[in-house]
């Protein structure tokens, strides 16, 4: 009998160990199910859009446009009926050279109680009226204290009887690639409408200078245009601009400017009614793995410097060739990075800039122009020393060159008094044709020096071949504006 005594205590210990582990796991259980029960309550998003629904708007816009002069699209020019359906127009639309209303639909949102609404530029470019249209069905005129074509940002403003609900911008660099996001507007004329999805990705770049869009594939049709793009907390983090679309329609690809963009461009629009960005004065490109080999530098990174006309830069020394690394103490990865952050820079503030020259750091210190003011300026081509005019031709690069002359600069419409060799062919079988170089481009430097002849650049390739170096940096012009190829050295 002893044995099984012993049995059934042994037996007896086990079941309550196996029940002492049952009741921790239901505890764990009921402790997990607490707040999944709490998310699963909260997983709607009806609180969030009754909360923010009152602050977007509906934009319907007004334009007056030229009548038809004749049966455009109906018949061809020309065409021995013409005058038939010019007859029936008339006699059914009256004047046909009579101007007639256009309307156009798009989104936007109140962003202060006394009625600053934010939408996109081309919602109400060129329109003769703007009726924003609120949450509740009640209309008011608007209009229109300054845009910004280059972000698509435009400032509009109502007078209301009352203080009006309204939003506020969210820190667009805190939103994550992941994070839930909710789009709002008038989707294809329908009225409110409210769509959701995530952040698909950041620092998209579509075409302009100032691009900072943020991709999500919450659902933005025509008439979001000019909507925002809210976060959880019921902050915009976005305005939505653009899809990307095969078929006019929504396939998850759609872009929102970012709100930190945004909110620079309102203040100065909401200030002084225009944008007022900070301007360097330099042509730029970047920095590629074969331009840095040929210049010696560390890495593929900064702005390499293209052409340095009349402007801030210029005065304060910088030159050609140099290599923007540092502005205003924040590094420069690229181009666009340095644009984006000399752009949001203050007019006359002077600024250090750091640059590479021929293998030396040099700190300048430019006070910065006002960019509106200096757009559409011509740069000033640079002209070197008179020199004797050379015929040789010679190929060399993959490329056959001659030295200008009178009658090359009149056919390649340059400046007079421009020095350089001209390209008259380019091997297509060439790394030169590979790198876009065409008959008609000009070179004025080799190796971060002028060229005027050909024993010219024969001794920049001579000299960067005695330096180890892999590959020969030149200057191109084509039309005026410049760029820097890099060209192997290697047979």
């Amino acid at each position: 009998m002893q044995p099984k005594a012993v049995s059934m205590s042994k037996h007896f210990f086990i079941t309550n160990q196996m029940r002492l582990m049952l009741v921790a796991v239901l505890t764990l259980a009921f402790m997990l199910v607490q707040p999944l029960s709490a998310l699963a309550q909260q997983s709607s998003l009806a609180p969030l859009a009754e909360k923010i629904s009152p602050s977007v708007v509906n934009i319907t816009t007004s334009t007056v446009v030229a009548g038809r002069t004749g049966p455009q699209g109906i018949v061809p020019e020309g065409s021995p009926f013409e005058d038939f359906f010019r007859e029936f127009q008339d006699r059914n639309n009256g004047d046909g050279d009579r101007p007639r209303r256009s309307s156009a639909l798009g989104s936007g949102f109140v962003i202060s109680e006394d009625g600053y609404v934010v939408t996109n530029n081309h919602v109400i470019d060129g329109a003769d009226e703007i009726l924003i249209e609120f949450f509740d069905g009640g209309e008011l005129k608007a209009e229109v204290i300054g845009t910004d074509p280059n972000t698509d940002i435009a400032l509009l403003k109502v007078e209301a009887d009352g203080p009006l609900p309204f939003v506020s911008f969210a820190d667009s660099d805190l939103a994550r690639v992941g994070d839930w996001v909710v789009a709002m507007g008038n989707p294809l004329g329908q009225g409110f409408s409210v769509s959701a999805g995530i952040v698909s990705a950041r620092n998209r770049a579509l075409s302009g200078t100032y691009d900072d869009y943020i991709q999500t594939d919450a659902a933005i049709n025509r008439g979001n245009s000019g909507g925002p793009l809210f976060n959880m907390d019921g902050e915009v983090i976005g305005v939505n601009t653009a899809i990307l679309s095969p078929n006019g329609g929504s396939i998850g690809i759609g872009f929102s400017m970012a709100s930190n963009v945004v909110t620079r461009v309102v203040d100065q629009l909401k200030e002084f009614g225009e944008t007022r960005r900070g301007w360097l004065g330099v042509r730029i490109q970047d920095v590629t793995e074969d331009v840095a080999e040929a210049m010696g530098l560390a890495s593929a990174s900064g702005a390499l410097v293209t052409d340095v006309p009349e402007g801030p830069a210029k005065e304060a020394g910088m030159e050609a060739g140099d290599v923007i690394i540092s502005f205003a103490g924040k590094d420069v990865s690229d181009t666009r990075s340095l644009v984006r952050t000399v752009g949001n820079s203050p007019v006359g503030e002077t600024v250090r800039v750091v640059v590479m020259r021929e293998g030396t750091s040099m700190t300048l210190k430019v006070t910065l122009g006002r960019r509106e003011e200096a757009e559409g300026a011509v740069p000033a081509v640079a002209a070197g020393p008179d020199s004797e005019e050379d015929p040789v031709t010679k190929s060399l690069l993959g490329l056959t060159l001659t030295a200008l002359t009178d009658e090359l600069r009149e056919e390649l419409g340059t400046d007079p008094e421009m020095l350089g060799l001209a390209v008259m062919e380019v091997d297509e079988t060439s790394e030169a044709f590979e790198k876009g170089l065409r008959a008609g481009d000009i070179i004025t430097e080799a190796g971060q020096q002028k060229v005027t002849s050909i024993a010219d650049l024969e001794k920049r390739v001579e000299a960067a071949e005695e330096a180890g170096r892999k590959s020969l940096l030149l200057l191109v012009r084509r039309a005026g504006d410049p760029r820097f190829v890099a060209l192997s050295l290697a047979e």
